[in-house]
Order: structure tokens, then C-alpha cells, then sequence
């Protein structure tokens, strides 16, 4: 067996009662890698829940991708574009796409006696996909709205109906100001809220037919088509695809084709996002260090307790190298040890969070009404094996200490 381990494990499963100085270290030395890693874990996964719960909201709103008119920067209403037997074909049937459906937007003012709002009216079509929206409805349904017929119905957000003053089964007036003042007249059919101000303060939902009438088009024209992907990190690719396809194609009306990624069409939200990044970086730093530098204390304190002990390893013909090893080692039973407890409270406070809610938030300053935890395992490998490391790497100093005990005198250490 290694003499530096075999030395190392017997120094430390020893029960030396005389050595009582370096116990409180080795015990601070412990809770320090131990609370360190419990925040790292915690912190990269309510980060890591955070990013997927917004990114998941913007994407169940817009999708991964959608392919509207290039001069959607230029107007302040919508322009369409056609929607051909051979587009929607070249969608549909493409392996990566997991859904496509259309919608039409017309800008408009929502007024009741309590007051007035410019909101988004959104039409939908049959085909679209309702599961994220009554997932996020909280009072009333979402019908099933058309292209071919006006139900009278709409969906408004929660914030919106608590300014104005209305309720689901209420009518409510939305005005429409193009050629001249026209005005239609819904009943409230649900309520929805995503806890996302830029959506919930601006969209209404209602029938596809509505909105392209109001519009005056034509059946075949949208304001674009929203593409969902299978996989969400194909965006990218199939992005650079559709743009080189339609780029430089125009529709029977001449209006011409434009792709965007919702990164592209919300890019505040994802900046915002990617900023967080920094944050993990400055935890995860300042948590190595602090691990790290109790590591460091405790270490020298076992070297200087130890100093009769190294003396005689080095009486006995023992070089610097070995004796450094035997406290390298030491070292790293204390690290893992403390590494194991770390886990064990990290992982469970995300646990409990995760299923029972414990902790909650604003909804209005943080868009949830609850701290997000999402608990990755490869971010669990690499906090594991990062802060392992780089702790272990942190003692090689210290331990050159050693060099400079000189077995003469420290036989005389007490």
C-alpha cells in the first residue's frame, strides 16, 4: 500500500485524544466545503430553473422560430404574408418540426367604464396548439377558435381584467382604428397569466377570421407562422435553412418572406437571460475561494500540531515529498467528506423546493410565484469535480510548509 495514504488514513480515522487543537479546525474546514458546495448546487440550479421556466414562457408564446413579413421592423401593424400548399407542406413534413400553426395580429384599445388600454389582438386558427396557454389559464377556458367563423369570444390576461375591471362571461368593447373607428364587442371567455409583463399587459385572444377581417385580407394571408422544433437547439440551423429558402422569395401579393428566431424576436428577454451567466460565475468563484481558504487554515493548523510527528518521519529518512503527500492526503478525505454533505443539503433543499414550493416570490417583480429549481446532472458532475480540484490544487501550497520543519528542532515542538 502507498505509505503517504496509509499514513493519511491512519491520522485521520486516528481518535488521538491529545490532539485537540486541530478537531474545531478540521471541523470548520469541513462545513466550509460543505455549505460552499450545498450554494453552488443551489445556486446553478434555481439559475438553471429560471432560464428554463422564462426561455420555456417566450418560446410557448412564439415558438422556436417564426417565418412572417420582412417588413415586420418597418410597420406598426402586421403585414401578411401567404400561406402556400407548398410552404406549409415544406414545414409540416420536415423531421425537426414538431408543430406549425398559424395567426393573425391586429393592434387595437380595450375599453371599459373603469378605463382604456392599446392591446394586441392575436387570431388563432384551429391548428394551434392550446396546451401552453390552458396550462397558464386561471379563471374561465380557452375555446377553440377558427378561421372560418366569429365566436364572439376572447381570452384576455389576468393583469389586463384587474386594470380594466372585467371578469370572465363580461362583454367588453375592443376598438379598432384603421380607415375610421370600428369597434367589436366580445364575451370574456378565460383568463390567462404568465407572470411575463411584456405578453400579459399586450395580447388578446380571439378567432383568426376576426382579426384577418378586420385586416382585410385574404383566407390564405397570416401575420406569420409560428414553428415549433423538436429539438429547441436546432433553432439555429434550420434558421440558416429557411432564410437561404425564402430570402429571396416573394408571395403571389408580392409581399416578401422573413425568418426569425424568437432570440431575434425578443432579444432584451434573452440578453437578460445570458447575463445571469455572470452571476453563476461570481457564486461558484467566491464559494471556491471561501471553501477553499478554510481548507487552507485547517491544513496548516494539522501541519503545525503534526511538527513532532514530521520530525520523526524525516528522522526516519523520510523526504519533503513523501511527508507532503501524507497531509495532501489528509487533505482530501476531509474535502470528500465535506463534498458528501454538501450534496446531500444541496440536492435536498432543491428536492424540497422543487416539489413542495417552500420558497416563494413576486410574481410581478420576478415573473413566477415561485423559486424555480432545475437540478441537471452533468451541472452536478461538473460542480462536483470543479470545486474537487481546484481545493485539492489550493493545499499544494500550504503543504511545502513541511520543507522548512527540520527534525532537530522539531523534536523539541510542543
Amino acid at each position: 500500500m502507498n505509505t503517504a495514504l496509509f499514513l493519511a488514513r491512519r491520522l485521520y480515522k486516528g481518535q488521538d485524544k491529545d490532539k485537540q487543537i486541530s478537531r474545531p479546525a478540521v471541523v470548520i474546514a469541513m462545513i466550509g466545503i460543505a455549505i460552499g458546495l450545498a450554494v453552488m448546487i443551489m445556486a446553478v440550479a434555481i439559475v438553471a430553473g429560471f432560464k428554463q421556466h422564462i426561455q420555456g414562457q417566450v418560446v410557448g408564446f412564439g415558438s422556436d422560430i417564426q417565418i412572417l413579413n420582412a417588413d415586420i421592423l418597418k410597420a406598426y401593424d402586421s403585414n401578411p404574408v401567404q400561406v402556400t400548399d407548398g410552404l406549409w407542406r415544406q414545414l409540416t413534413t420536415d423531421e425537426s418540426v414538431a408543430h406549425v400553426q398559424r395567426y393573425a395580429t391586429k393592434t387595437g384599445m380595450l375599453k371599459t367604464d373603469d378605463g382604456f388600454q392599446g392591446v394586441l389582438l392575436k387570431g388563432i386558427a384551429a391548428e394551434y396548439d392550446l396546451s401552453f396557454m390552458r396550462k397558464n389559464m386561471v379563471e374561465g377556458e380557452f375555446p377553440a377558435f377558427s378561421d372560418s367563423a366569429f365566436s364572439g369570444k376572447i381570452v384576455a390576461s389576468q393583469t389586463i381584467a384587474r386594470k380594466l375591471g372585467f371578469g370572465v362571461g363580461d362583454k367588453i368593447n375592443v376598438y379598432f382604428i384603421q380607415d375610421n373607428i370600428r369597434v367589436r364587442r366580445f364575451q370574456v371567455a378565460g383568463l390567462y397569466q404568465t407572470n411575463l409583463s411584456e405578453f400579459d399587459n399586450v395580447f388578446l385572444f380571439t378567432d383568426m377570421y376576426l382579426v384577418n377581417g378586420l385586416n382585410r385580407w385574404q383566407p390564405d394571408q397570416v401575420s406569420g407562422l409560428e414553428v415549433k422544433l423538436r429539438k429547441p437547439s436546432d433553432a439555429s440551423e434550420k434558421l440558416v435553412d429557411w432564410t437561404q429558402q425564402l430570402s429571396f422569395q416573394a408571395d403571389a401579393y408580392g409581399q416578401a418572406y422573413h425568418v426569425m428566431s424568437i432570440r431575434q424576436l425578443y432579444p432584451n428577454i434573452f440578453a437578460w437571460l445570458d447575463v445571469l451567466n455572470v452571476n453563476i460565475w461570481v457564486i461558484l468563484a467566491l464559494m471556491i475561494g471561501i471553501s477553499g481558504f478554510t481548507m487552507i487554515s485547517g491544513l496548516l493548523i494539522l501541519i503545525i500540531e503534526r511538527t513532532q510527528m514530521i520530525g520523526v518521519l524525516k528522522s526516519l529518512g523520510a523526504n519533503n515529498t513523501l511527508v507532503r503527500r501524507v497531509f495532501l492526503w489528509l487533505a482530501v478525505f476531509i474535502i470528500v467528506r465535506g463534498m458528501l454533505w454538501g450534496n446531500v443539503i444541496g440536492i435536498s433543499l432543491c428536492l424540497l423546493q422543487q416539489h413542495f414550493g417552500l420558497f416563494k416570490l413576486d410574481p410581478a417583480t420576478y415573473y413566477m410565484d415561485t423559486v424555480p429549481v432545475l437540478l441537471n446532472g452533468w451541472h452536478l458532475l461538473l460542480i462536483n469535480i470543479g470545486t474537487f480540484v481546484l481545493s485539492v490544487c489550493m493545499m499544494v501550497g500550504p503543504s511545502y510548509m513541511i520543507s522548512h520543519i527540520h527534525p532537530a528542532q522539531s523534536m523539541r515542538y510542543e
